[in-house]
């Protein structure tokens, strides 16, 4: 498709001489430019992804995919109903579950909290929880008194395993003083970390007995939980567990329950994917301009190989091989560059805070105690293509420009 002197001439115009510098210094900027938006694109895209996975994953790993309420007030013959629940196609488990506010205390310290009281077995089958036991032991979980926290929480309240903390319902008796809220002493028999700083901070868990007892609910529960094997599907799988149940339950799948959240994220991900590809744009019109002054410089020169034979196809060609050169190479050094990022962002975070002595990436504010990177290679190769393709475009105007000179206009000129 390109001869040999085409590209010979295409490589001489992209080396600088002295009194052409300028020129070349704008093509290097061009390059540079196109590698830092492809770059940016492929690093960016590839944290949000990763954002969305790890939360996902920390959700829905910790907390039912679906959800199955009473149609009115709590629920009864729950183990029965869970059986049911259970031949339903796709489901994997279905739990009893009891949760409530509370107020943890401890030695001064005290802690806002989601107490849940779930089935000793149920807790261990939750791989999630059981698999980042920091401390203790889930052998232990099962007396009335026990309960597991997570590890910042028991940091905040300073306890560690085999400790007791106080924990304060807002839901107390009424007495002729008035309400008195109700207060049990537990001890922690294991804490647990899982990534996430708004579960480890903030949740604990109880014997499903024990919770039934404190919560004043005997016989009865909050919810079922369940979890299936499609997380795709829970629409569909929720309504086959409605009809299961003859349409006694309220059912809530987490698309429902945690819309906004996941929709912001989607949101704010395809607004920064828009901002970022400006980025490319403005490195393409610096191709435009760095050709078109390589152009003007060249003048003389495009003119004499139009006396010597040379085509306006060939003139076109060797311009368009020098301006896509720039954005070959840009994509492809972006393209490297994003990737190595991307893969190894977790390690550049830490050398960084190493290095200034300050928290890039605050666990309270960002939910997650790592920063997570995903690479869609999908969208790794839509951005390479975009990349070039914006960089092929850029060459199409300044090629053809050189093409339509005048041999006569320009050694008038010169």
């Amino acid at each position: 498709m390109f001869s040999t002197f085409e590209w010979m001439m295409a490589i001489r115009y992209l080396r600088a001489r002295r009194k052409e510098g300028f020129v070349s210094v704008i093509a290097w900027f061009s390059l540079l430019g196109i590698a830092i938006g492809v770059a940016t694109l492929i690093i960016v895209m590839s944290v949000m992804n990763g954002f969305r996975a790890e939360l996902m994953n920390r959700i829905l790993g910790l907390n039912g995919h679906v959800n199955v309420y009473a149609s009115v007030g709590t629920m009864t013959d729950a183990d029965a109903k869970a059986k049911i629940v259970l031949q339903v196609p796709g489901v994997i488990s279905a739990s009893p579950l009891i949760e409530g506010q509370v107020m943890a205390t401890n030695n001064g310290q005290a802690r806002g909290a989601v107490m849940r009281g779930i089935k000793t077995d149920d807790l261990r089958a939750r791989t999630i929880l059981s698999s980042n036991i920091k401390a203790g032991s889930l052998d232990d979980f099962g007396p009335d008194d026990s309960i597991v926290i997570g590890t910042e929480m028991a940091r905040r309240l300073g306890v560690m395993v085999g400790d007791k903390i106080t924990v304060i319902s807002p839901k107390g008796q009424a007495t002729a003083f008035g309400t008195v809220p109700r207060m049990r002493a537990f001890r922690v028999v294991a804490t647990f970390s899982i990534g996430m700083f708004e579960y480890d901070s903030g949740f604990a868990f109880i014997p499903l007995h024990a919770a039934q007892i404190y919560f004043q609910m005997p016989d009865t529960v909050s919810n079922l939980e369940v979890f299936v094997e499609d997380t795709g599907k829970t629409t569909e799988i929720g309504e086959s567990i409605k009809l299961a149940l003859n349409g006694d339950a309220r059912v809530f799948d987490w698309q429902k329950t945690n819309a906004s959240f996941f929709n912001a994220i989607q949101v704010e991900r395809n607004v920064m994917f828009l901002i970022l590809t400006l980025i490319i744009v403005v490195a393409a019109f610096n191709i435009i301009s760095s050709l078109i002054m390589l152009v003007k410089d060249k003048g003389r020169d495009i003119a004499i190989l139009r006396t010597m034979g040379a085509t306006r196809g060939m003139i076109m060609r060797i311009f368009f091989i020098a301006g896509a050169s720039i954005g070959v190479f840009g994509t492809m050094g972006g393209f490297a560059l994003g990737l190595w990022f991307s893969l190894n962002i977790e390690t550049i975070r830490q050398w960084i805070q190493a290095v200034t002595g300050t928290e890039l990436f605050a666990a309270e504010i960002y939910f997650l105690s790592q920063l997570p990177a995903k690479v869609d290679p999908m969208e790794v190769m839509a951005t390479v293509l975009m990349g070039l393709g914006l960089s092929f475009l850029a060459t199409l105007y300044p090629s053809w420009r050189a093409a339509r000179l005048d041999p006569a206009e320009a050694l008038r000129y010169e």
